[in-house]
């Protein structure tokens, strides 16, 4: 068997860092799968390492990044190409596909077009409408599409009942965490005890989005600290994605801690400084009112850390009991929560043993052992479906 991969929409982003570590692990041979050919941006096959068995390629149409060009590439000549490499199956990371070639198999890597609420927090913009256009184009590719993997049950509940998509062939196979986020768990710092010069470091990365609500963390953190004189200090990390949400983060900052003396905004750290940060914290939150699988969430959990959650979307379904959770959207219960937690050294020690353990289970080599099986068992059936069909035809 040999398997085509188009990823000739990745960009930057968490799809990129998923096809990178699926492929540095992968042992597709173990599989049945001999070879596999990936066509993508030039920049995105140098950060896939090289393999015996895998064939990278790229041309001027991938690389410009004009979308319709790359649209009109896939629908034209990526089939004419996959034929001629004797590919079996092509898997599409990014969503959405145009080829009529087949069988595909697909992934939902990104569930913010299919939240009606979360989505519209962008207002009248063209983010929204791209949006849109993505729910539409995933939304076909999905039907259409001979298997389609999710990361999270939750994503693949609130999919598979908007589009009405077959049960048949889909599977939920979760991401896997980075090495090198990996610490066990610190010992529990009485808050107590904390001082200016020594504040109890709370951290939440994420991009700065409409759903992410930075705001109402440093809201609810300032509420915190008038109401106990604990010295906690909010250290904040991600991209800018949305000017709006952005404007809500700095007149929060203003209003609350115009000074900078305990709320720390960095803007976009390199990614191999993250552990550095999280290692350094003595608990983590996160307040995201909607994900497909939250990386960074999970990265916490590996980093360690005790963590309050928002209780919206796959949350629940990943930190499970190893957490406390808030309405997001709500300052004054993110602070009820936050001072219950913070209060208590015996329950965030539990839940950051609790949460470490549990990380182990997202590794990737687990991803892609799962996700090459699953094209290997699709492949299998998708075969033994086409002998019946030409056996029926030629009686």
């Amino acid at each position: 068997m040999i398997l085509g991969i188009d990823a000739s929409n990745s960009r930057v982003g968490g799809g990129v860092t998923y096809l990178v570590e699926l492929l540095r692990v992968a042992d597709p041979i173990a599989h049945g799968i001999k070879k596999v050919i990936v066509w993508a941006p030039q920049v995105i096959l140098d950060q896939i390492d090289n393999r015996l068995w895998l064939e990278k390629r790229s041309n001027l149409v991938i690389n410009e990044g004009h979308y319709l060009k790359r649209a009109l590439w896939q629908r034209n000549e990526l089939g004419k190409e996959l034929l001629s490499a004797q590919c079996d199956m092509l898997f599409v990371p990014g969503g959405s596909f145009a080829t009529s070639f087949r069988p595909i198999v697909t992934a939902s890597l990104n569930l913010l077009p299919f939240e009606l609420p979360e989505l519209l927090r962008y207002g009248a913009s063209t983010m929204t409408i791209k949006l849109f256009l993505l729910r539409i184009s995933q939304s076909h590719s999905f039907r259409k599409a001979d298997g389609v993997i999710f990361l999270s049950d939750y994503a693949r509940m609130v999919i598979m009942r908007l589009n009405k998509v077959p049960v048949r062939n889909h599977v939920t196979i979760p991401f896997g965490i980075t090495s090198f986020f990996f610490q066990r768990p610190r010992p529990a710092r009485l808050i107590n005890e904390c001082s200016s010069s020594d504040p109890f470091r709370l951290v939440y990365i994420s991009s700065v989005e409409p759903y992410k609500h930075q705001w109402n963390l440093v809201e609810a953190v300032a509420k915190l600290r008038q109401e106990t004189g604990w010295e906690i200090l909010l250290e904040m990390n991600g991209a800018s994605g949305s000017s709006m949400a952005l404007k809500y983060l700095h007149k929060s900052l203003q209003t609350y801690d115009p000074d900078g003396l305990w709320c720390k905004y960095y803007g976009v750290l390199p990614f191999n400084e993250l552990p550095l940060m999280l290692n350094r914290a003595d608990a983590a939150v996160f307040a995201s009112s909607c994900e497909n699988l939250p990386n960074i969430l999970l990265e916490k959990m590996a980093s360690g850390l005790p963590i309050a959650c928002s209780d919206r979307g796959p949350m629940p379904e990943v930190l499970k009991d190893g957490g406390i959770y808030y309405n997001p959207e709500h300052p004054e219960e993110i602070a009820h929560v936050l001072l219950e937690m913070l209060a208590s050294p015996s329950l965030r020690s539990k839940f950051a043993n609790v949460n470490y353990e549990r990380s182990l289970y997202y590794s990737w080599q687990r991803c892609a052992h799962d996700t090459f099986e699953y094209f290997a068992k699709l492949g299998r059936h998708y075969k033994r479906s086409s002998n019946v069909l030409n056996n029926s035809r030629g009686q």
